[in-house]
């Protein structure tokens, strides 16, 4: 069951490498890294065992400003984030959360369109600069 507002698109690369081209993928556009969160490193520090599993948070203050001017609870949802996972066949996917759901989420009218569609164009092709072979 997918879960809502969340876009998952499979990787023709494993997790490692999709990681590196999404990190290169946003420097590419001028946006930040700000941080990466490896969760698999995590569990292992505790002594559990997790898949491949990091989160890249990113962005930049021109493309989230306009959707915390229209509702500031947006900023818990900013930066960007994406997940690069890989599931228990060994497939690696790279899932982030959707822009108009973000929206939704907020309650953020039409005064954040031209944002909310930027937004969805730069997640679009980060992902396929990540993913695709």
């Amino acid at each position: 069951m997918a879960a809502t507002g969340l876009t998952s698109i499979p990787s023709a690369f494993g997790p490692e490498e999709t990681v590196a081209r999404l990190e290169t993928a946003i420097k590419s556009k001028g946006l930040t890294v700000f941080a990466r969160v490896d969760h698999a490193a995590g569990a292992a520090a505790v002594s559990l065992a997790l898949r491949p599993t990091e989160v890249v948070i990113f962005g930049n203050a021109k493309g989230g400003t306009p959707l915390m001017q229209a509702r500031q609870t947006a900023g818990i949802d900013l930066p960007l984030k994406a997940l690069v996972w890989q599931d228990e066949g060994g497939k690696t996917w790279l899932s982030y959360n959707s822009p108009t759901w973000l929206a939704e989420r907020h309650g953020i009218g039409t005064e954040a369109n031209t944002a909310i569609m930027a937004i969805t164009g730069v997640l679009e092709a980060l992902a396929k600069a990540a993913t695709s072979a």
